[in-house]
């Protein structure tokens, strides 16, 4: 008598994937590399360094003491009635979190292609482990920006915190999709287009401005073009660092329409880049 046994695979690996693949049991299997990639980003980056973490102290203050400088004292710039040291500091921490996602998110495939090309695990795992690993350097810059609130609330200023610090977490979750949705679009592109990364830095720093970073929405709304002053009042990174100021300093516009725009794209844009982060990692080692 003939039997036939059945073999059961604990994993597959396969090349074809659906179209959306997001896959989180297979995730969860990897979490200890996970863990391991998130060490290495935060034990790695200033390792070599003399100032070490300290850069995630200076970068943000002297960013902040620049833009009080030009933007408000040589530009005139109000703030609504908030320091603008603090005003300039509460727009940079929100824009440094969503920067070093994208920047860092963006050379995925060229950067890691060596490990790629070796062995296999969920590649999205590694842009995972950047905005994981970044949360840290968020929190370090945020605790600097409280610190500095505290010290000015003790002075008298007029900025205090409302009801919309609920929406936090929110916030910071779309600072993370859009980060995360823009970098991996742009890594899949540069597997064939080097010069995109070259790109990349310019085009941080003129989203930066086009982006409310320096200045609120109502300076734009005065100052600027009408064309350029909607495109800055509809960008999406415009309406979060608004909303980050309004939770905080309580100034600056805040809309229910801004926030759940702001949401809504911040997801349809994580999943596009997912969509062709996942089609571009079954080719992109012959294009690297």
């Amino acid at each position: 008598m003939n039997t036939k046994h059945k073999d059961e695979w604990l994993y597959t690996i396969s090349s074809k994937r659906k179209l959306i693949d997001f896959n989180f049991k297979e995730i969860w299997r990897y979490k200890d590399l996970l863990f391991l990639f998130v060490k290495r980003d935060i034990v790695t980056v200033y390792k070599q360094t003399v100032l070490g973490p300290l850069w995630y102290l200076i970068q943000p203050l002297f960013t902040s003491v620049i833009f009080t400088l030009v933007f408000n004292n040589l530009g005139n710039i109000g703030t609504g009635g908030v320091p603008p040291f603090l005003f300039n500091l509460a727009g940079i921490t929100a824009w440094n979190y969503f920067k070093e996602c994208l920047t860092k998110t963006s050379s995925t495939f060229t950067t890691n292609k060596g490990i790629f090309g070796k062995v296999y695990f969920p590649r999205v795992v590694m842009p995972l482990s950047i905005t994981i690993s970044n949360l840290l350097k968020f929190g370090i810059q945020l605790g600097i920006f409280l610190g500095f609130y505290c010290f000015y609330f003790f002075q008298g200023t007029e900025a205090n915190m409302n009801q919309h610090m609920l929406l936090f977490p929110v916030y910071v979750l779309m600072m993370a999709l859009l980060g995360l949705g823009l970098g991996m679009i742009i890594s899949a592109l540069t597997t064939k287009y080097r010069d995109l990364s070259i790109l990349v830095g310019f085009a941080v720093q003129l989203l930066m401005y086009l982006s409310a970073v320096p200045y609120p929405i109502s300076e734009a709304r005065e100052k600027f073009p009408s064309k350029v002053a909607l495109i800055v009042e509809y960008n999406p990174l415009t309406q979060i660092t608004e909303g980050f100021r309004y939770m905080f300093l309580d100034t600056g516009t805040f809309t229910w329409f801004g926030f759940f725009y702001t949401l809504i794209i911040s997801i349809a844009l994580f999943l596009i880049g997912l969509v062709i982060f996942n089609r571009t990692e079954k080719s992109f080692i012959d294009t690297v």
